[in-house]
Order: C-alpha cells, then structure tokens, then sequence
C-alpha cells in the first residue's frame, strides 16, 4: 500500500449535497483531511477565517499566485478561489487522503499537474431533485435558482472528464461509496509504485 494519501477532487452541482457529503466522510473516518480553500469572496454568516474559508483580500490572493502558493486557483462569479499548497502537502506527507471540494475549472487544473488526483463528481439522482433541493433550501429567490441550474446545465458538458459518477440520493449509501471509491484508488496506485514514486518527485519538485 502507498504510504502517502492522495489527492481527491470533489466536484458537483450546486445543491447536490457536496458539503453534507464530506462531514459526514469526515466524521465516520479518521483517515481523511478536507483542504481549506482561500477566497476573496465575503464570509457568509457564521463563517470563520480559516474554518469554512482562508479569507483574503483581492490584493492577498493576487500575492499568493504569484508567490506560487496555490496548487491551483480559478476565478467564479467575480471571486477568486484557490488551494493553498502548504496544508495540503503536509497533510499527503501524513498518510491523509486530502480531499478538495473545488469547481471544475480548478478541478481540471489539478487533474493536469497531479495526473494520479482521483476526481469525483457528485450528482442527485435527477435534474428534477436538484431543483427541488435549491428550491427547498429557502434562502434564494427565483432569478438565483434559474441561474444555478444554468450553470448546472454549463457544468454537465465537464462530467465525463471525471474519473467517477456518484449519484447522491441517499447520504449513508453515497458516504460508503464515496469512501470505497477512494480506498480502491490507493489499491490501483500500489500496483504501480513506479509512477507514484514519479508523483512524488513532482511534489517535492513543486514545493522548492
């Protein structure tokens, strides 16, 4: 077995249940660590810096990338978003699979640098559901709503670049497919030690 974790990529459309999701990955295992995103965006109500968020303004972000502290960052609906390299690495270093819940255009940037990064996209079982879902959340108006399933229409073209499809209709079935999906990417990396000694390299590259 690979001694290092991995890298996973969550991705999904707004209201497939992403968040609810990794809490509860997170809280039945112990071998996973979700990557602290930073944002220029405002904190929502009840967001700490450094919990939900790694807060920054446009000025310190735009630092960040060019001191190249980010493995990757993208810019969406007028914010920037971003993982910060650092805790990420340390967390792999540690035999933690890191998880990163981020969009597809980040997804694809770390899927491209790190070809070995397990991508996952998270879906519900319908469109049908996922409308019901944004609508039953209760804190966005119509015009809001419309525009996600626009996006969510945009993000389909992407789903096939994805390594796996996990449909989220029930959150104890998809916690425990969720889980097999990646213990099984760790069963495929150890049957090539040569290509994630390559990896590695890669890594340690990266953070001189």
């Amino acid at each position: 077995m690979n001694k290092k974790g991995i890298l996973v990529v969550i991705s999904g459309f707004s209201g497939a249940g992403k968040g609810t999701l990794m809490k509860e990955l997170l809280r039945r295992y112990d071998k996973y660590a979700l990557s602290i995103s930073a944002t220029t965006r405002r904190p929502r109500e009840g967001e700490e810096n450094g919990r939900e968020y790694f807060f920054k303004t446009k000025e310190e972000f735009e630092q960040m990338i060019a001191d190249g502290e980010l493995i990757e960052y993208a810019q969406y609906v007028s914010n920037y978003y971003g993982t910060p390299k650092e805790y990420v690495y340390k967390c792999l270093e540690d035999g933690k699979d890191v998880i990163l819940e981020i969009e597809i255009q980040g997804a694809l940037k770390v899927k491209e640098k790190f070809p070995q990064t397990l991508l996952i996209f998270v879906t519900p079982p319908s469109a049908e559901e996922l409308k019901r879902r944004l609508v039953g959340r209760g804190t966005e108006t119509a015009q809001v709503i419309a525009n996600r399933m626009n996006r969510a229409v945009e993000e389909s073209a992407y789903m096939d670049q994805y390594d796996y499809l996990l449909v989220n209709d029930d959150l104890d079935a998809a916690t425990v497919e969720l889980h097999e999906l990646i213990q099984s990417q760790h069963k495929k990396l150890s049957e090539n030690l040569p290509f994630v000694g390559q990896i590695q390299k890669e890594l340690e590259e990266l953070q001189k």
